[in-house]
């Protein structure tokens, strides 16, 4: 069955429409309830943030589940009452507050121990990021998301011509909308934070899509080497329905291993693969739904929909055509 992917450009363009207008509202009240679009983890803002472990072994140690109102409570009672919370694999609990020293750190602990139970010192790990630490953090991470779009853009003007870039370049920011918007809105409902590996991520994503994108592209030059006669239409549909079976394998290989490191990579590396997960998807769904249809709605706008008119002349657009 063929894929008519002009013909229905329009519900395309409306799915990703609605699906970076959720994660533009989710960004902005992400923004009012954190003071920025996404929730920052430790490494942005700067803090310390302790993951401790209650030690089964002790008799009655895990019998109960652990009481958030509990550790609020202790919270409080330390000046520490905006501190964030997350209770990790039933026993262990993940405190994100502001910078402790050690003897605040030994008494938070000691309070928490004698509340809910004894911790296990091999599992507790304590961590400190300075605010000037997370803000060089940050703005590395997005000099270099800059740096590959650039570098992105210039490749793909030399390779193919400039509007290939620009197209290349609205997916590309398309994938990197999509997976801000639900990590704002994971913020906003879960409580999920980001750190510096979802920047590496992010460059990831970026890497994956227009991989995705310059192989359609490239199909799409062949096919009209061979027939300059046809439409920009049908040749973008010819080329995408060529390339269909391989982007989909691709997108499916590399995601049955993202998917196993989520469910089993432990905690560090969970939301890394979730946000691989998103923008692959977006990714794949770009190159085949958006990046190729803009090209071909816009050269018809540009009166290039045929690199020779249809009754066998050149036409005046041929030397713009790859």
């Amino acid at each position: 069955m063929k894929l008519q992917v002009i013909r229905q450009r329009g519900i395309w363009w409306a799915i990703s429409a609605l699906l970076i207008l959720a994660g533009i509202i989710g960004m902005g009240l992400s923004w009012q309830k954190y003071g920025s679009p996404l929730k920052p983890s430790l490494d942005f803002v700067g803090g310390t943030r302790l993951q401790i472990e209650r030690d089964c072994t002790q008799p009655n140690a895990c019998q109960q589940p652990i009481s958030l109102t509990d550790v609020r409570d202790i919270l409080a009672q330390e000046g520490l009452g905006n501190s964030t919370i997350q209770v990790v694999d039933t026993n262990g609990l993940s405190i994100r507050t502001s910078t402790l020293a050690p003897e605040q750190r030994s008494r938070l602990v000691d309070n928490l121990s004698k509340k809910i139970g004894k911790f296990d010192p091999a599992k507790t790990q304590i961590d400190t990021v300075g605010p000037a630490i997370g803000q060089q953090l940050l703005s590395s991470g997005l000099l270099a998301l800059l740096v590959s779009f650039v570098g992105i853009t210039i490749y793909l003007s030399l390779r193919f011509k400039l509007d290939y870039a620009i197209f290349a370049l609205v997916a590309l920011f398309h994938d990197v909308l999509i997976a801000v918007g639900i990590f704002a809105i994971l913020g906003l409902v879960l409580g999920v934070e980001v750190d510096s590996l979802f920047i590496v991520a992010l460059l990831t994503i970026v890497g994956f899509s227009v991989n995705d994108t310059v192989v359609i592209y490239d199909r799409v030059r062949e096919v009209l080497e061979v027939n300059p006669n046809q439409s920009i239409d049908d040749v973008v549909d010819l080329a995408v329905n060529q390339t269909l079976t391989r982007s989909i394998n691709t997108t499916l290989t590399t995601l049955l291993s993202l998917v196993a490191i989520f469910l089993f990579g432990g905690e560090t590396l969970k939301y890394f693969a979730l946000a691989l997960i998103i923008g692959f998807i977006a990714g794949a769904y770009s190159s085949i739904f958006i990046a190729s249809t803009m090209l071909a709605w816009w050269r018809k706008r540009q009166g290039k929909a045929y690199a020779v008119s249809p009754d066998g002349a050149i036409a005046q657009q041929v030397d713009d055509t790859p």
